[in-house]
């Protein structure tokens, strides 16, 4: 059995891709990212050391995706970076290239609330699209939705709060998330990659323990030392306190000045979601898939305290 990994040079499948090779013999395993040149030498090394094939697979080159992805039987298929009817073509083209290649299983990466009545974010229409083509394409698949990443309020939010006076703004008001860790999210990821979930069953990964973004100010406050304070704001005004930061609306926009890759249509429906209380579901897919219970904000709060500690103010700085 072949398995592939897409984008296994970023936070998510990079994750998964070094699951993997706990689980599997490298000798089995693909991992592809969109520009090989672009791929750090030192990890490429270590990755064909262990005996995986590194290849390049760009989701706007259908012919070369086909020409990979035949190689493998089982694809981890990361959603791409973009949103809108870029990012919609782009997964055309995947899937497209998995049937052409006889793809035996697909995991795509979705978000929570794809498959929702009345679930608005500005991310979810792209979601929505490609859930559709993948079950309508025949091919055997798992959708894993991530809620929000849990990863991101540990970082980008404290980030910006202390861009801005140690002020954190957001339009949650005080609705509760149950955000879900990246690592729960990526060993997910490999148990459907490998054929633990049911085929053709859509899993939605949160934590066990919602919270406000008042309680995890308050509680990075507390543990920092940082007299963080939560702002409840509406759309307009946390609009305005991310444009003062330099982050624009689109993912075509400008991000020369921005401290986040993140584009502010995507964080305000995000976080307007948590106000109507969209964001607080939680399920047991995570303990399903993986045989743990998923991991809570309180437990990521001393891996992540380097970003108060280092005052760090830019995304790259992130590890």
């Amino acid at each position: 059995m072949k398995y592939l990994v897409t984008g296994a040079d970023g936070k998510l499948a990079g994750r998964v891709a070094e699951i993997m090779l706990e689980k599997v013999s490298g000798n089995d395993l693909i991992f592809t990212v969109p520009n090989l040149a672009r791929l750090n030498s030192e990890k490429r090394a270590k990755w064909e050391a262990q005996g995986v094939m590194v290849l390049e697979a760009n989701y706007d080159n259908q012919e070369q995706m086909m020409e990979v992805f035949s190689k493998a039987n089982r694809i981890f298929f990361i959603s791409s970076i973009l949103n809108g009817p870029k990012r919609v073509e782009q997964h055309r083209k995947v899937i497209t290239a998995c049937v052409a290649a006889k793809v035996q299983h697909v995991t795509y990466t979705s978000f929570f609330g794809a498959n929702r009545e009345g679930y608005n974010q500005y991310v979810l229409p792209d979601h929505r699209a490609t859930e559709k083509m993948l079950k309508e394409s025949g091919l055997t698949y798992n959708i894993m939705r991530n809620n929000l990443y849990m990863e991101n309020y540990l970082t980008t939010s404290v980030m910006l709060a202390m861009l801005s006076n140690n002020v954190w703004g957001s339009n949650a008001g005080e609705g509760k998330v149950s955000c879900i860790c990246k690592d729960d999210s990526a060993e997910c990821g490999a148990a459907l990659l490998l054929g633990k979930g049911e085929p053709n069953k859509d899993y939605d990964l949160t934590c066990s323990e919602a919270l406000s973004q008042r309680e995890m100010c308050e509680m990075i406050a507390e543990k920092s030392g940082i007299p963080f304070v939560y702002k409840a704001m509406n759309d307009a005004e946390f609009l305005a306190y991310l444009q003062a930061l330099h982050i624009p609306e689109t993912t075509d926009g400008d991000f020369s000045k921005s401290p986040l890759p993140f584009c502010s249509n995507d964080m305000v429906t995000n976080e307007g979601g948590i106000a109507e209380g969209q964001m607080g579901i939680v399920t047991h897919d995570v303990e399903k898939l993986t045989g743990h219970k998923p991991r809570e904000v309180r437990d990521l709060l001393d891996e992540y305290s380097y970003v108060w500690k280092n005052k760090v103010s830019h995304w790259r700085d992130l590890y």
